[in-house]
């Protein structure tokens, strides 16, 4: 089995696929890095220089230079020196054949896909034994330079984030190539939605009828005012959550629900069980369709 399945080359400032290797595998596994790397292309500038993502049997590898990132699967058994010695080899042949102004003039994907020549050769001299042109030279001195500066190691979860972050602020300019939007709002989305809406109508009517009360007898219950207008301030900002994209969205996402689940126990009493618990459900319900609510990617993939 070869262990250089696939390499991509990417424009570092939006992610723009400059060439890739073209290859015929069904692997199932393959397919899904493959994915990853067209996903994480668009978050690239976040990342650091040089980083690694392990998978079940295929890693991915990559090094970003002089705005243009080098990426590569291959399977675990290939050793990491080995592995960005192949990713510099790539760099250094890029380098050779296309310059800066080359890769900044690129507007449409793959626009130098001639180069899937020079990437199928490279991998053919790393899969064969003892492969990687002068590599008794080359390996020795990419291992050394990881010791002194390793590659940064990621999770998926962290490729996620840093993907919604990019997309959250990313320009859309005109030979960008990519089309990034939320997934259609679905059924349980506009019902989650009305329930917020009814939430909040109830948290607002109480809050205002209890300030009355407040102002003229007890001052007492003025941190039940408090938690009331709290809990009709979050329910609008789930449903904005839920409406529009955000960085964080997570983290965002998790603390109303966490501060709306406290304003509600701090009003047990002044609510009965069953409305505390029907509160508590589409504060819940929100908070799960708001994560499960996806980027719509419609890049162009050119059948690469």
């Amino acid at each position: 089995m070869p262990m250089i399945l696939f390499a991509f080359v990417v424009r570092l400032r939006d992610g723009l696929p400059l060439s890739a290797s073209t290859d015929f595998a069904h692997n199932r596994e393959l397919q899904e890095r493959k994915q990853q790397l067209r996903k994480m292309s668009k978050a690239l500038s976040r990342f650091p220089e040089r980083g690694t993502v392990k998978g079940q049997d295929l890693n991915i590898y990559f090094v970003s230079s002089e705005g243009v990132s080098y990426m590569a699967v291959c399977h675990r058994g290939l050793s990491v020196a080995k592995a960005f010695c192949f990713l510099e080899d790539l760099c250094w042949a890029f380098k050779a054949c296309f310059d800066s102004k080359a890769v900044s003039l690129a507007a449409r994907p793959y626009p130098f896909l001639e180069f899937d020549g020079s990437i199928q050769k490279l991998k053919q001299q790393y899969n064969q034994i003892g492969g990687g042109p002068a590599l008794e030279i080359t390996l020795a001195e990419v291992q050394d330079d990881l010791k002194r500066r390793p590659p940064k190691a990621l999770t998926i979860e962290e490729l996620e984030l840093a993907q919604e972050l990019a997309n959250g602020h990313l320009e859309h300019g005109p030979g960008s190539g990519h089309t990034v939007r939320l997934e259609p709002v679905a059924p349980a989305g506009i019902l989650s939605l009305v329930l917020n809406i009814v939430c909040a109508s109830l948290n607002l009517v109480r809050g205002v009828h209890l300030m009355e009360n407040t102002f003229q007898d007890d001052y007492d219950a003025l941190w039940s005012v408090v938690a009331f207008l709290l809990a009709f301030v979050l329910c609008l900002f789930q449903c904005q959550l839920y409406l529009f994209h955000s960085s964080h969205k997570r983290l965002k996402a998790l603390s109303l629900l966490g501060v709306l689940v406290l304003c509600n126990a701090f009003l047990f009493g002044l609510r009965n069980r069953w409305q505390l618990l029907f509160h508590t459900v589409v504060a819940c319900l929100s908070t799960a369709l708001i994560l499960s609510r996806k980027l719509l990617d419609r890049s162009n993939d050119c059948g690469v």
